[in-house]
């Protein structure tokens, strides 16, 4: 069996009138095409077998796929180690039994994937609403809430097959309420159109009439004899039986024999006739009952014809006229909760599936929220999603501190007031934080309780929709942080113990349990685990239309000790026994589903081990990311401001932390500094390099001059070095003062540092010069394609003299990090000859500088000399703790 996926192709259905169609798809299956054998009729006898053909031996005989290597990275990456070598032919084998082993419980990969279209709650095209759970461990099953009493009888599942299946999913009908005065509706199966075209489809037209008018207008003359007299072959059968004269009462009609008596007096009757008494039903004539000779001209007629469709959904009413006769079993709005019986009591849980939540109910337990907005009250799609760029510049922002304020941000405050700033800052992508919901707000949103469900702390799903949309419509892709790594281990909000037992979402035991974090770790190897994993990330890319996942903290999955090991950079740390297969299995699959189900989506892997192969193709041994963190560049510049002289910094160290990723170096994402360092209760750079006040005094003291500089020349050659993709976290571009700090019992609950104070940037001063710069380097890669067009060729690095300088195409970056020296006439290298151009100089005195060089020294012409291995080089005035970019703005031909 072949290991790609197989997915289904969407078939839209004709438009109707009411548009009671403009949601629903009949899909066909794609052909998958499986290698079969091929047979051979036996030989006549005397006759030699014919020949086998000779078959080549492969070295990959596992990989008989066209396409597919599984260790085929190794060699791009230069990795030559026989052991990893077998381990990933290992995992590929455990990666098409895991694919044949979902194929047996689901139709394609798509279905894997789509959970959330059954599971959950659901409105029923009939008036009812549907509920499934998965719950293996429970005996009983039911939904309780505001709209019922919260009575743990009223709406359960029903005995037998459908109330529960062999895997543990339960499945609750709530019947909506007939309301008074009103009848039942004539038909069983009665349709209502409750979203598309809400205020049509109530014509009044019984159901009686359409079905007459689907027989006057949709059959020909003829062809509905028999539904117009439906009794007509009963009758002729009837006469046949008993004679034109036969009973006509069941008082006339005597009380038939058994056959057995019947065919004795029929035999005797027929014993003289040797035609008629005979053993045999028929005269062995063999007879081909599929065979039925017919008019060509009626059967294609026939087969031409389409169903009745349309005149069915005539019968369909509208919103209206549900609303009329029926009161929703639900309401939107109500508050309710799973009940289950365990075999150690009664447990009550909001839905792992539940779309909307509020885990913090006055300290009470926390409940799902029923979200079915009426269409007029629903959101409308206005953007499309935007084209993936060649380049990323990520914009990191946490909703719930990006207010002024000390409170808790609304997803409408930051649409209204941060999406605007972001676009104008030069961005081209935000990365939210904390989006999906939690308990503890302190957590910031990684100990996640509900996977479905967005934050409610900030506002509604309509709300959250309006945000993503609305950055769309500024052309910036969403991209979420998304934590499968581990889960929260709250009982009455989240996952843990869901069922009453310990092995339905998460391992048992130690092996369930985060080392240092008290979380619960998920078991990637159960079917109906990633089941409900891979339909979470299908559900926020279909029902939110986000644009890209940061898959949080890998490493937690990826290895049993969660990542918490000394890594000596052997290549038997990556797959030993610590080694967590099935996660890996799990990422591949996530990887493979995303990119094809949504072919524009954006994987970004953060894994502070960088297990090999994380960008690679899943075909060639990757994992199938399609970028990388690299957290070293942050960790480094954090230990260089805290702990070491700026006269002893070292170059080679900076440059090898900042490039020194074996392969796929085009992949990997930098950031000087995130959300990691402030949250978890270190400082920001800003307050290590200024303080948490910083006031503009008409002369620039040292303190503040060393803060600018480094700030700026930080950003810059971390921003350029790297790959096509840099992230920055929301604050930091200008030099937040403060860092973040959430309100928990440490700080009595203060929001006083749980917010972003962005009234800095109406002053002038050393804030606006900063964002001002943030703003030309972002311009850099708009205006010149810097990083998505050139890797950066990196030919002279100085220890003695704090140099850095490396070409990007026709760009020249030269940093001095020297904390005194400056140099008015610096050699460094260039290919090709000509006048070199400043376009960026982080001295000038518009970002807070000093304006050492003049405008007049802008322009740089080449030397016909040798230098770091180049053919020219120019001489450059550079002064201390500053860069420079230059760019070739004319060529000499000599």
């Amino acid at each position: 069996m072949t290991s790609s996926l197989s997915l289904l192709t969407p078939i839209p259905l004709p438009s109707t009138t009411d548009g009671s169609l403009s949601r629903r798809r009949i899909t066909l299956r794609r052909s998958v095409f499986f290698p079969t054998k091929k047979w051979r009729c036996s030989v006549s006898p005397g006759q030699p077998p014919p020949p086998k053909p000779r078959q080549r031996q492969s070295k990959n005989s596992e990989s008989v796929e066209k396409g597919i290597d599984p260790v085929g990275f190794l060699s791009k990456s230069g990795i030559t180690h026989r052991g990893f070598a077998l381990y990933l032919r290992e995992r590929y084998k455990s990666l098409k039994d895991l694919k044949d082993e979902i194929l047996k419980r689901h139709i394609d990969f798509r279905d894997m994937a789509s959970g959330f279209e059954l599971l959950g709650m659901h409105r029923n095209v009939q008036h009812r609403v549907d509920f499934m759970e998965w719950a293996p461990g429970a005996r009983y099953c039911a939904i309780v809430g505001d709209f019922n009493d919260w009575s743990p009888t009223e709406n359960c599942a029903r005995e037998g097959h459908f109330g529960h299946d062999d895997y543990g999913y339960w499945f609750v009908i709530l019947e909506d309420k007939l309301r008074d005065g009103e009848e039942p509706d004539e038909l069983y199966f009665q349709q209502y159109n409750y979203v598309d075209d809400y205020d049509k489809g109530d014509s009044g037209v019984t159901a009686d009439e359409v079905f007459q008018k689907a027989n006057d207008e949709y059959w020909e003359p003829g062809e509905d004899r028999f539904i117009k007299s439906r009794f007509e072959i009963i009758a002729k059968l009837y006469e046949q039986i008993f004679g034109p004269n036969g009973p006509q009462t069941e008082e006339e009609l005597e009380e038939m024999p058994d056959i057995q008596t019947q065919y004795k007096t029929w035999k005797a009757e027929n014993k003289d006739d040797p035609s008629r008494n005979l053993h045999v039903v028929d005269n062995g004539k063999q007879y081909d009952v599929f065979n039925v000779i017919n008019d060509p001209v009626s059967r294609a007629k026939f087969r031409a014809k389409k169903p009745p469709i349309p005149y069915w959904f005539e019968t369909r009413k509208g919103r209206k006229a549900w609303l009329k006769k029926y009161a929703p079993a639900i309401p939107h709005g109500s508050k309710y909760r799973v009940y289950l019986n365990t075999r150690n009591g009664p447990l009550e849980r909001i839905p792992a599936w539940a779309t909307y939540v509020n885990p913090e109910a006055d300290g009470s337990q926390g409940y799902a929220i029923h979200w079915e907005p009426p269409p007029e009250d629903a959101y409308t799609w206005k953007h499309n999603n935007p084209k993936v760029p060649k380049s990323l510049r990520i914009y990191e922002a946490h909703v719930g501190i990006s207010g002024s304020e000390p409170k808790i941000a609304s997803f409408s405050e930051f649409t209204e007031k941060v999406l605007p700033y972001v676009k104008e800052a030069g961005y081209n992508a935000i990365q939210l934080i904390g989006v999906v919901e939690h308990k503890d707000y302190f957590t910031v949103g990684y100990r996640v309780t509900n996977m479905f469900a967005v934050s409610s702390r900030y506002g509604t799903p309509e709300d959250f929709k309006r945000l993503v949309d609305e950055a769309h419509g500024l052309g910036l892709l969403v991209f979420m942080d998304i934590v499968h790594s581990y889960s929260a281990a709250d009982e009455m909000v989240g996952l843990s113990l869901f069922d009453g037992s310990n092995d339905c979402y998460f391992h048992t035991g130690k092996r369930g349990q985060h080392k240092f974090w008290g979380t619960r770790m998920f078991k990637y190897g159960d079917l109906d685990v990633l089941h409900y994993l891979l339909s979470n990330l299908n559900w926020w890319a279909v029902e939110y239309h986000v644009d890209g996942f940061n898959f949080h903290s890998l490493a937690s999955m990826m290895y049993t000790h969660n990542g918490f090991a000394a890594f000596t950079g052997d290549m038997e740390e990556f797959y030993n026994q610590y080694v967590d297969r099935s996660a890996l299995l799990y990422l591949i699959l996530a990887n493979e589903l995303l990119h094809t189900l949504h072919p524009n989506i954006i994987t970004i892997a953060e894994d502070a081990t960088l297990y090999p192969g994380l960008c690679e193709p899943t075909s060639q041994g990757g994992l199938g990311f399609d970028y990388f963190v690299n957290p070293r560049a942050s960790e480094m510049w954090l230990w260089f401001l805290e702990n070491v002289q700026d006269s002893s910094w070292s170059m080679s160290k900076i440059v090898d932390t900042l490039v020194g990723i074996s392969g796929s170096s085009d992949k990997m994402l930098l950031y000087t500094e995130n959300h990691n360092q402030s949250i978890s209760g270190g400082r920001s750079f800003a307050e290590i390099l200024y303080g948490q006040t910083l006031e503009q005094s008409s002369a620039m003291n040292e303190k503040l001059l060393r803060g600018v500089s480094l700030h700026k020349m930080i950003r810059l050659i971390t921003y350029s070095i790297g790959g096509s993709a840099y992230l920055n976290f929301m604050g930091n571009e200008f030099g937040h003062p403060k860092h973040v700090e959430f309100p928990m019992s440490s700080n009595d609950f203060s929001f006083s540092l749980a917010n972003r104070d962005w009234d800095l940037l109406a002053k002038q001063g050393v804030h606006q010069d900063l964002l001002s710069f943030d703003k030309d380097m972002m311009d850099l890669e708009k205006t010149e394609k810097i990083i998505s067009r050139w890797l950066p060729n990196i030919h002279h690095v100085n220890d003695t003299n704090m140099v850095i300088s490396y070409l990007r195409g026709p760009f020249l970056f030269i940093f001095n990090f020297h904390p005194t020296n400056s140099y008015e006439r610096y050699n460094v290298g260039v290919e090709e000859a000509g006048e070199y151009q400043v376009i960026l100089n982080t001295d000038e005195k518009k970002y807070s500088g000093q304006g050492s060089i003049g405008r007049d020294q802008y322009i740089r012409k080449t030397i016909s000399r040798r230098v770091d291995g180049t053919r020219n080089c120019i001489e450059v005035p550079l002064p201390s703790r500053s860069a420079q970019v230059y760019k070739l703005t004319r060529i000499l031909r000599i």
